[in-house]
């Protein structure tokens, strides 16, 4: 089988091809960029392997395509890059790989083509294309990964259970490529996750996190999740999602399985949004649900004040997992905290000061919000549902309108703390915290709008209740 049609759009490999020729080299395009060449997937990433020093090979290709080029160097792994435009090529020589049991770091020598593509994950990533004078565009395929592709399926191009001990984060791998691409994982394959899966241990959380983040990013985040959970992987990388499967039942009452509940939620926003953070509001909108359950006889099960203990969780889970700790963890933790107060609005009769409030602890995130709340309903029963988009609906109208007529989103009182001291020739004071507090309240109350002569003449009038003269 030949891909020297497929080739002729990427210039750069026929560079390479050249480039190799004048070294004397062989050189060959492999991994995941031929497994998208065959899928048709866009790839940005250009991996080659030459039969031979890849280092030296990418400095005369970067030669070839000007000054402007430059050659990023890794002696330590053997490697280089070359960035062109939106492609990102990177050159290796070919090697053979061995390991230890408590590193997934191996010890490298040279070796053959044939070597390299022991060494590949899975059979759809070991395919090579040569770029070879005589053979270019040529298939190389000894694991017959063009079936696997055909029939959707992933298997390691050795014993799986070798694969996964060599490298214990292709378990993870594995599971996101099921989830990107909708594959089966074979059976023997999965087999060897399941018993390997305490391997993991010695990866670290910041790899098995990048993992995570690409299944969650897949177009049904809930096919990773799932094989994660049945691999038992999930029980040992992220433990209180495992917490959240299961129904309970006591005198014949129960309650929803959450962890499927909250897989759906994630799927249902996933629809609408490639906002990672969002999705991860999705994943953690219950996970208090387990710490928070609790059991009454008269109303059955509650799980009260979930929203505030789940957002007193999510900067832990990100620390443990190794996830950011700036704005994007503040985001989910805002979502989760708030996930419960649009629904609530629009069970119940919606008034002004409610959606005041709403908008302003939302802010900016307010769109985002209603999109998690949305994906939230997970009724079998349409109408139920119907129901309560429209009750939605609603709601996002009335914030739309009040937001428009009061602009609250980051809402600032006009009135402040320097203003108050000014004005009553007060030092910083507990009666200073106490007037600014009720000027807020009035504003999002609606007594008085967000402007300075009547937000004045309001604490004027407080401040002389409370025994203070405006000066």
């Amino acid at each position: 089988m030949n891909f020297k049609e497929h080739l002729l759009g990427y210039p750069i490999l026929d560079v390479v091809a050249k480039s190799a020729a004048e070294l004397g080299v062989e050189a060959y395009v492999i991994g995941g960029f031929v497994r998208d060449l065959i899928l048709k997937r866009n790839s940005k990433d250009i991996d080659i392997v030459s039969i031979g020093s890849g280092i030296e090979l990418a400095e005369l290709v970067a030669s070839q395509l000007g000054p402007d080029v430059f050659v990023s160097i890794f002696k330590t792994f053997g490697t280089a890059q070359i960035r062109q435009g939106d492609l990102e090529i990177e050159f290796v020589g070919a090697r053979k790989e061995s390991y230890r049991t408590d590193s997934r770091k191996p010890a490298v020598e040279d070796g053959t083509l044939s070597d390299d593509q022991n060494r590949r994950d899975f059979t759809i990533n070991a395919m090579g294309i040569s770029l070879d004078r005589n053979t270019f565009g040529d298939l190389v395929d000894p694991f017959d990964g063009m079936r696997d592709l055909r029939k959707k399926i992933l298997r390691t191009p050795l014993e799986p259970e070798i694969t996964f001990s060599d490298d214990p984060l292709r378990m993870m791998r594995a599971i996101r490529f099921a989830s990107q691409l909708n594959f089966d994982i074979e059976p023997d394959t999965f087999d060897a996750i399941i018993k390997m899966k305490d391997r993991i241990s010695i990866v670290s959380m910041e790899r098995i996190s990048d993992e995570l983040n690409k299944i969650i990013l897949s177009p049904i985040p809930s096919y990773g999740f799932k094989l994660l959970f049945h691999a038992g992987l999930l029980a040992i990388i992220f433990p209180e999602m495992i917490e959240l499967q299961g129904v309970e039942n006591i005198e014949g009452k129960g309650h929803k399985d959450n962890f499927y509940h909250t897989l759906q939620v994630l799927d249902n926003v996933s629809q609408n949004t490639d906002d990672l953070w969002l999705r991860w509001a999705a994943i953690l909108h219950d996970i208090a649900k387990p710490a928070t359950k609790k059991f009454d006889k008269r109303i059955g099960w509650s799980f009260h004040n979930h929203e505030e203990v789940g957002a007193r969780m999510v900067p832990v889970i990100f620390k443990r997992m190794k996830l950011p700790q700036n704005e994007k963890m503040r985001f989910v933790k805002k979502l989760v905290r708030l996930h419960l107060r649009p629904i609530v609005l629009s069970k119940e009769q919606i008034t002004d000061s409610a959606m005041r409030r709403l908008l302003v602890e939302a802010g900016e995130d307010i769109e985002a919000l209603m999109k998690l709340c949305r994906a939230d309903i997970t009724s079998k029963n349409p109408e139920k549902v119907k129901r309560y988009l429209h009750n939605f609906d609603l709601v996002e109208q009335k914030l739309k309108d009040l937001e428009e007529r009061d602009k609250l989103r980051n809402f600032q009182p006009v009135i402040t703390g320097e203003i108050i001291m000014e004005t009553f020739g007060l030092k910083p004071t507990r009666e200073v915290g106490i007037i600014k507090e009720m000027v807020r309240e009035a504003i999002l109350e609606g007594t008085i709008p967000n402007e300075y002569e009547p937000a004045l003449a309001y604490m004027v009038e407080e401040g002389e209740k409370m025994g203070l003269t405006a000066h």
